[in-house]
């Protein structure tokens, strides 16, 4: 097992740039700390500007002629990749949309269950569909359903912005709910908020 780690931590380290005594080329052409181009000075001679700047001699490209080297703190400089990564990552990663539907003459019991749902996956960090699918008369209730998302967007303000506002598709009615950094799918804001919904829950 002990030769395994030594072989992986061997190939990380030739993945990374090669910094002080590890540059063994003649001469390297130096960037300074800000930036600044120093031309081209002997590598000896980096090794002492870095060491008197407290920082590290890191080669930046490797394959120039001579090497361009950088005078840095390379500990920083490698914490603030990784915070890019991360970064990048977490940008990069697909938001799930879930739905939670209703209808016009959902039984109350039935209306917060599907609201705590609604909480939870809001907490998670998902993107949430609230959908009323009408059938024959209902239609004629749209507007008090319009209502209703309207009512649910604003006892979910705590955890949750409206994105796209109630609107009809066919014989269905949909409004997207995106998760706020301050959600985190209950704690007593989401329980005073329930009260509300109930009271504006099944009334047609």
């Amino acid at each position: 097992m002990g030769f395994r780690r030594s072989r992986n931590d061997d190939r990380q380290r030739a993945r990374e740039p090669r910094i002080n005594h590890r540059i063994r080329v003649p001469e390297v052409r130096l960037v300074g700390v800000e930036g600044e181009q120093l031309g081209i000075v002997a590598t000896s001679e980096a090794m002492n500007l870095a060491r008197d700047a407290g920082v590290d001699l890191v080669e930046v490209a490797a394959t120039a002629r001579p090497p361009v080297c950088r005078l840095m703190d390379y500990g920083k400089f490698k914490y603030l990749q990784k915070k890019q990564k991360q970064e990048a990552k977490r940008k990069s990663t697909q938001v799930e949309v879930k739905e939670v539907k209703f209808r016009p003459k959902t039984e109350k019991h039935d209306f917060d269950t599907k609201m705590n749902r609604a909480k939870r996956f809001l907490g998670d960090g998902n993107r949430v569909k609230v959908t009323i699918m009408f059938r024959g008369r209902e239609l004629a209730y749209t507007d008090r359903q319009r209502k209703r998302l309207l009512e649910i967007a604003e006892t979910l303000q705590d955890i949750a912005q409206l994105d796209v506002p109630p609107r009809m598709e066919g014989r269905t009615m949909s409004m997207m709910l995106n998760p706020t950094r301050r959600g985190g799918g209950g704690g007593k804001s989401s329980k005073s908020n329930e009260s509300k919904t109930e009271g504006a829950g099944e009334k047609k």
